[in-house]
């Protein structure tokens, strides 16, 4: 082969592989999972599975332990979050809340309370933004006032537990959040729950989310939705009656080691 040639063949071919690095890492994804079938795990296609085993992230928990993680995603406060947090005391369920700015700022008490009650709270950034659009910089100020503002309100640590909002990420934010010491924590069961203006009752929720329900389970519920909050009571029983064990995300995370956090 002409000498000159070959490195011009060369050069082309680290040019297209650098371009197909480049596009990889920005890719902006959407996250959304099919709903499972029979009780059983759903699947988000094999380029997504890996994308989130590898970059310290997780949507889902064994297919082999009838496990669930209930999370909640706190934007603002409409008067729903206090009967999740009872409902959750009276049957000892613990969750994980994601928490923004806003909601952190006009209800501390909540926040508190979260905490005192051994509940994790995550961080959900403190303006919601698309995490896949912002600047380094912006993340960075997005993730450190929440972890500020939970200090101040709790005299702790925030547990550096992450959920994008809209599940909106690309490896770029993977990667800043994994810089930082965090977890990306998506979801393999949600339903359309976040419209206030849209709830179609309690059994409605109840219904949606019994019939998809499936081992390692990392549930996404919305706290201003009346739907979710009136459904729990009747809920959790029933599942527990399935056979699942509601857990803390730190279970998922600590399973493996010889002492497992509640």
């Amino acid at each position: 082969m002409n000498r000159h040639f070959s490195w011009k063949l060369t050069v082309l071919t680290f040019l297209l592989c650098f371009i197909s690095v480049c596009h990889a890492e920005a890719k902006d994804i959407g996250w959304g999972i099919p709903k499972g079938e029979n009780h059983e795990q759903p699947w988000p296609g094999q380029e997504f599975d890996d994308i989130i085993r590898q970059n310290d992230a997780y949507y889902i928990g064994p297919a082999d332990q009838k496990m669930i993680y209930l999370t909640f995603d706190c934007g603002y406060e409409n008067g729903n979050t206090p009967l999740i947090l009872d409902v959750l005391k009276e049957h000892q369920v613990p969750a994980l809340f994601f928490v923004t700015g806003h909601f952190m700022e006009q209800n501390p008490e909540l926040v508190k309370r979260m905490a005192d009650e051994g509940h994790i709270v995550g961080n959900h950034t403190w303006h919601h933004p698309d995490l896949a659009k912002v600047n380094k910089e912006k993340f960075n100020e997005e993730l450190q006032l929440v972890e500020d503002k939970y200090k101040e309100i709790t005299g702790q640590e925030m547990v550096r537990y992450l959920r994008p909002p809209e599940g909106h990420f690309n490896q770029q934010m993977l990667d800043w959040a994994k810089e930082r010491g965090y977890y990306t924590i998506l979801w393999s069961l949600a339903y359309m729950d976040w419209d206030v203006n849209k709830q179609k009752g309690p059994d409605y929720a109840y219904n949606q989310i019994l019939a998809r329900m499936h081992p390692g389970a990392i549930v996404l519920m919305h706290s201003i939705s009346s739907d979710n909050a009136e459904c729990l009571n009747k809920l959790i029983p029933e599942l527990r009656n399935e056979g699942y064990e509601f857990k803390s995300l730190q279970y998922l995370m600590t399973q493996d080691s010889p002492v497992i956090i509640e």
